[in-house]
C-alpha cells in the first residue's frame, strides 16, 4: 500500500489506531481526522467503482481487472504498464490516497478496505458501484503472513500461532475479516452492490469478467476480453512492476526476502496450518459464521475441490 518513510528514506514501522472499533495504522496513511472526513464528507460520485475487499483478498488482481473493462481491453488506456496500481486505483480512506484521487478524472476507480459501517455516508444514496471480493479467510492469513516478513510497514508476528490469534481476535489491521464480511454481505440485494469470491475467479476467470461487466454494464467483444483474461494472469500481474510492488523500492516492501505476489492460489493455508490450528480456526469460524446468509465451498470441510462453489441461502 502506501507509504511512510523516515529522513533515511526507509519506512518507519507502524504505530496503529482504533476507529469506531477498527485498527488502523498512523503516520502518512491514515488519521483519526481523514477518516473522519471520508466517513461523513466526501463526496462520491454517481459513476464511481469501488474495489473493495479485506486486505489480502484479491484486491491487487481486481484493480487490475477492472482497470482493464473500464478501458476496454486497451493495456495502453487502462494504464497498466505505465502507471502504478495504488495510484491508479488509490485507497480512497488514506490521506495519500485522498492527494492521488484528486488528479483522476471521472469515471473513478477507487479503492477501499473499509469496512461497512465506516464507508462514505454519501455512498449509500449514489449509483456508485461496488465490486466486493471475498477469500477464503485461512488463505488470508497465510498470505498475510508471508506479506510481514516483506512489508516494511507492518509489525507483524513472526510466529505463526501468534498471527493466528491475532487473526481471529479480529486485532489486524482494518479490523475483524468476521465483522467485515458480515457488515458488507448485508447489501448483496442492492443493485449497486456485486460479491464475488477470489476462489471463483480462479476457477473461472473468464466467466467472472463477464459477470462484473454485467454489473458495471460494459460490453466488451471477445476480443477485449481475452485481453482482461491475458494481462490479470497472476505470472504476468508477477513480472509487472506496476503491480507487484517493485516499482515502490523499498519504501514499501523488502523484495529481496520475498515476492509481493507470492503464488496466488487457493488452498495454501494446507501448507501452513497444523491439523490442531485448523480445528481450533474451524470451530471459531462455524460459531461466527453462523446464519451468515452465503454458503462458500471451505464452511464444510475447508476443502478445495470445487473452490469457486457459493450457495445464496436468502
Amino acid at each position: 500500500m502506501q507509504t511512510d518513510a523516515g529522513e533515511d528514506g526507509r519506512s518507519k514501522p507502524m504505530e496503529f489506531f482504533n476507529y469506531k472499533g477498527v485498527k488502523f495504522a498512523k503516520h502518512m496513511i491514515f488519521s483519526e481526522e481523514n477518516l473522519h472526513f471520508v466517513e461523513n464528507e466526501f463526496q462520491v460520485l454517481d459513476d464511481d467503482i469501488y474495489n473493495v475487499t479485506y486486505p489480502k483478498s484479491g484486491t491487487t488482481w481486481m484493480i487490475e481487472i477492472l482497470s482493464l473493462i473500464c478501458s476496454n481491453g486497451d493495456v495502453a488506456k487502462a494504464k497498466i504498464k505505465t502507471v502504478p496500481n495504488y495510484t491508479r486505483c488509490p485507497w480512497y480512506e488514506s490521506t495519500i490516497g485522498m492527494k492521488q484521487i484528486e488528479t483522476l478524472t471521472p469515471p473513478r476507480i477507487l479503492t477501499s478496505h473499509l469496512p461497512c459501517h465506516i464507508f462514505a455516508k454519501s455512498f449509500f444514496t449514489s449509483n456508485a458501484k461496488i465490486i466486493y471480493t471475498i477469500r477464503n479467510p485461512k488463505d488470508i492469513i497465510v498470505s498475510w503472513y508471508h506479506y510481514g516478513k516483506i512489508s516494511l510497514l507492518l509489525q507483524c508476528p513472526e510466529d505463526f500461532e501468534e498471527h493466528l490469534d491475532c487473526f481471529l481476535k479480529g486485532d489486524f489491521l482494518y479490523g475483524s475479516w468476521f465483522d467485515h464480511v458480515w457488515g458488507w454481505i448485508q447489501m448483496k440485494s442492492s443493485k449497486n452492490f456485486f460479491f464475488i469470491t477470489y476462489e471463483e475467479l480462479q476457477q473461472d476467470l473468464r466467466g467472472s469478467v463477464m459477470r462484473i461487466c454485467d454489473f458495471l454494464g460494459k460490453k466488451l467483444d471477445e476480443a477485449a476480453i481475452d485481453s482482461v483474461l491475458e494481462n490479470t494472469s497472476f505470472n504476468i500481474m508477477k513480472d509487472n512492476k506496476m503491480a507487484n510492488y517493485s516499482y515502490a523500492g523499498k519504501s514499501a516492501v523488502d523484495l529481496s526476502k520475498g515476492s509481493f505476489m507470492r503464488k496466488g492460489i487457493s488452498g495454501d493455508w494446507k501448507n501452513q496450518f497444523t491439523v490442531a490450528q485448523s480445528e481450533r480456526f474451524d470451530r471459531i469460524y462455524r460459531e461466527k459464521m453462523k446464519n451468515f446468509p452465503v454458503k462458500f465451498n471451505w464452511d464444510e470441510d475447508g476443502t478445495e475441490e470445487n473452490p469457486g462453489s457459493v450457495t445464496h441461502t436468502s
